[in-house]
């Protein structure tokens, strides 16, 4: 008898040291299944989401427990789990309701902040595909080129050009060219229509076992509608005859499947004495096929080419002498024209409950033509200095991870890895510098050639949860081939390099209660050397490692109100920096930089948000004497901030600003270029399935200088050459009405 009761007390105590599950479904009022739903337990900090199919499993799980359902426009379902629910099964109906920041969960991921500034997308949209990178704290923008070109980006204490320190994709599709005719990493984001953006997801440092390439500051995956919810047309018209037109329409649409098309037509002479004539076409269809269990494919088709004039950099010395306005041009033969075509594969393959394949394949057909004059007649006092830089380019890519997580011993802990493998190949055919005169006359080749570049890379990726902690260790090995046809050789010249990267990353995450989180980053990233300076160099420096580290933490202190705060460095074994009068990327020395970054997000009211952040670098070459090492255009102290309303009255709309302090243009801080503090403003009205609205930049039409170099030029009455800040005057007061319908 009492070995019957002392088995019984046996079997009683294990089970309540059994560790229970909750699995089910989430769909959503029309009974879809819902893909990447969150699913948190506010007791353990356990977390998940929702698969293709809508399914999840989570571990863990004790009566009391508390499980939270959230996701990014449905309102936020709690659910508190009984005796009667352990090991059991809940099925979910998210209700879809207005963004707000209470519907965003702190979980211990690597990039969390991510789910936070995509409140900010979806509380007030973006106005331009470019501009979606401003909604990364931290990250600044310029265009210098009439609009065509893609814009100069700044983060971390990096003038990045147009993408040299940060990879950009869009649903797996790279955006940086590599070994490019303007820059090397040049990231033209114009092929994507803003209205057509979903989300954002976004990391600073190189800390991402699955990023590679131009990892260094940072990187941005933009992730686009699956599907759309109403047919929708707009049109803008505004100031200096601009246009801009878009429309998205269903064009199938069953239980299982869905497809749409989206357009995109731009216009505008822009504020320039010179008109720009700028004009882009962007046209993209989407299809995409759930059968709701285990497999999601999405099929993406886009085409995009645009053409422009440009006034481009002017001398700061030819306003002053009264030779022409800030919007006046020294050159007004400048511009260009480009245009892209992709093709798109994203699969998904739901293997079980706790493994998944996710694979990509892609096809680029892109072109590029660009004419510039930086010097002016610094090199050629009779026909002037204008450049031509030109290449044809074929971007063929394919990925493939697998994911699978389990629960190891007492099941309170949590255990995920991924393992990818992929490549990418650039052919570039005809990529030349040439000089040239008005467009019509060459005059000189000065390079021209043939590119073929080849990435290939595998990672492993590991997260391991145990109780509060979360580690995260990492490890990427690339293979890049190098090769470089020079077709001004009178004889066949063929040369190649070929180099490995071995990166490891390490983040930990910890997490002491369900509102805070503390973590800590490191790893080693790289940006690749363009492959004409590869061979140049004869293989030396040609994979220019970055050592970064992280300490930050992530509060959530209220429903309604997320902190983040960073200390951070970062360590490159070179930097690159665009020669405007050559048109190349040069190697520039070994550099250093850390600092502090600050933001908060505050849900004020349902219908009133507010975001802020404000970020300092100190940026420093290491090789250069104190007072001497000052890097170019390397912003230390830039901030911006936001607060937007909607439904008051059928009114919705938003004001904000961001703000670029003075930096160095050159490297002894002789040659300043100067910050600025820009407002904008926007204002809708809705009635019914119709919407009027305003939209203003510069609203207090601040005279301020969108993009700065430190130039030596020349003009055409002057005897001696100099050297000072060169700039493209960002736009004045700029008033655009929109009108758009859904049906």
């Amino acid at each position: 008898m009492k070995k019957y009761i002392l088995t019984v007390f046996t079997i009683i105590a294990c089970s309540s040291l059994y560790a229970h599950e909750l699995n089910g479904t989430v769909t959503s009022e029309d009974t879809k299944a819902l893909e990447g739903v969150g699913v948190f337990n506010k007791t353990t900090g356990g977390y998940t989401y929702t698969n293709v199919s809508g399914y999840f499993e989570l571990d863990d799980i004790s009566a009391g427990d508390i499980i939270r359902f959230y996701s990014l426009g449905y309102k936020t379902q709690e659910l508190t789990i009984t005796e009667v629910q352990l090991d059991g099964t809940a099925n979910i109906t998210m209700v879809e309701s207005a963004v707000s920041l209470d519907q965003v969960v702190l979980v211990s991921k690597v990039n969390a902040l991510s789910n936070f500034v995509n409140v900010d997308i979806k509380t007030s949209p973006v106005k331009s595909s470019q501009e979606i990178l401003r909604k990364v704290p931290g990250l600044i923008i310029g265009q210098h080129a009439g609009g065509g070109k893609a814009e100069q980006i700044f983060l971390r204490g990096f003038d990045i050009d147009h993408g040299t320190d940060i990879a950009i994709n869009v649903d797996g599709l790279p955006v940086n060219m590599v070994s490019h005719a303007h820059g090397q990493g040049y990231s033209d984001m114009h092929f994507i229509i803003p209205e057509t953006i979903d989300n954002i997801d976004f990391g600073k440092g190189p800390y991402y076992a699955h990023k590679g390439n131009f990892n260094t500051a940072g990187y941005i995956d933009l992730r686009l509608r699956k599907q759309i919810d109403k047919n929708s047309i707009s049109l803008e018209v505004g100031q200096f005859n601009s246009l801009r037109t878009t429309g998205m329409f269903k064009i199938a649409e069953s239980d299982y499947s869905n497809a749409y098309i989206a357009s995109e037509l731009v216009l505008s002479d822009g504020p320039f004495e010179a008109s720009q004539n700028f004009n882009r076409i962007n046209l993209m269809g989407r299809y995409n096929y759930s059968d709701r269990i285990d497999q999601d494919l999405t099929l993406t088709m886009s085409h995009f080419q645009s053409k422009w004039d440009a006034s481009g950099q002017i001398p700061q010395r030819a306003i002053d002498q009264g030779l022409i306005t800030r919007f006046g041009a020294i050159d007004d033969t400048e511009g260009g024209k480009t245009s892209r075509s992709n093709f798109l594969v994203n699969h998904t393959k739901q293997l079980n409950a706790h493994s998944s394949v996710k694979s990509k394949a892609y096809i680029s057909k892109y072109d590029f033509e660009l004419f510039s004059n930086f010097t002016f007649f610094l090199e050629d006092p009779v026909n002037g200095d204008q450049i031509r830089q030109y290449e044809d380019r074929t971007i063929i890519g394919a990925e493939t991870v697998y994911e699978h997580s389990i629960h190891v011993g007492d099941h309170d802990s949590q255990f995920k890895y991924e393992a990818g493998i992929g490549f990418r190949y650039d052919d570039v055919n005809d990529v030349q510098l040439s000089r040239t005169a008005n467009r019509q006359t060459l005059l000189e080749r000065l390079a021209y050639g043939n590119v073929d570049e080849v990435n290939g890379y595998g990672f492993f990726d590991l997260t391991y949860k145990k109780d509060k902690w979360t580690i995260n260790p990492g490890l990427r090995l690339d293979y890049f081939k190098f090769d470089y046809v020079n077709l001004l050789s009178e004889t066949y010249d063929d040369k190649s390099q070929d180099k490995l990267f071995l990166g490891p990353k390490l983040n930990v995450i910890y997490a002491p209660g369900p509102n805070v989180q503390l973590y800590a980053k490191s790893g080693i990233g790289f940006h690749s050397n363009d492959t004409r300076v590869v061979i140049a160099d004869t293989g030396e420096d040609i994979l220019p490692l970055a050592f970064g580290a992280d300490l930050g933490t992530l509060l959530k202190p209220m429903d309604r109100l997320a902190i983040n705060a960073a200390l951070w460095t970062l360590f490159l074994q070179q930097e690159f920096v665009y020669v405007g009068d050559a048109g190349i990327v040069e190697p520039s020395g070994k550099t250093q930089r850390y600092g502090v970054d600050f933001g908060l997000r505050y849900q004020l009211a349902d219908g009133l948000y507010a975001n802020a952040d404000i970020n300092y670098t100190h940026a420093r070459s290491t090789e250069n004497p104190a007072g001497e090492n000052y890097i170019p255009l390397a912003p230390d102290l830039t901030s911006s901030a936001g607060l937007s309303f909607r439904d008051i009255h059928n009114f919705s709309g938003g004001i904000s600003y961001r703000y670029v302090d003075d930096r160095p243009a050159n490297e002894d801080n002789s040659i300043v270029a100067e910050g600025y503090f820009v407002t904008d403003l926007n204002l809708n009205y809705s009635i019914k399935n119709w919407t009027l609205g305003l939209i203003v930049e510069n609203l207090f039409d601040t005279e301020w200088n969108e993009t700065q170099f430190a130039t030596e030029s020349r003009l055409f009455n002057e005897p001696q050459s100099v050297e000072e800040i060169h700039f493209t005057p960002g736009s004045p007061f700029y008033l655009r009405g929109k009108l758009s319908v859904t049906f």
